[in-house]
């Protein structure tokens, strides 16, 4: 009964938080485009090795790079980007783990709301 009330692990983020890109995330998304445009002309091989490489330095998953670039046109909450994703077949599990990792390597952060800065 109390199945969902369980831990999922993983970071509990309030419901609607949404995020954006540092600019180290910025920077990393363009890495991304970059590698996975000059890979994609070679194969599949080649492009999942260019995936590899452009995750390991920076301590993700591969697939994390679908979901920075997801994020590039600005704040987004998960159940968004699990909406943009689900085509690709990427589930709402694996959109939150990919945030978690992306805000732990400091490409992503929680974007405050108007009400949540502080007043001048």
């Amino acid at each position: 009964m109390l199945e969902s009330w369980k831990s999922r692990g993983g970071k509990r983020w309030p419901r609607g938080q949404r995020f954006s890109l540092t600019p180290a995330g910025r920077a990393a998304a363009e890495a991304y485009d970059d590698a996975v445009r000059h890979a994609r002309a070679q194969g599949r091989d080649t492009l999942e090795a260019a995936q590899r490489a452009w995750a390991e330095p920076l301590a993700l998953q591969p697939a994390d790079g679908v979901v920075l670039a997801e994020l590039r046109p600005g704040r987004k909450g998960v159940q968004e980007l699990a909406r943009g994703l689900e085509d690709c077949g990427v589930a709402l599990a694996e959109v939150r783990s990919a945030v978690d990792r992306l805000t732990d390597a400091g490409l992503a952060e929680p974007a405050t709301s108007a009400s949540q800065q502080p007043a001048l």
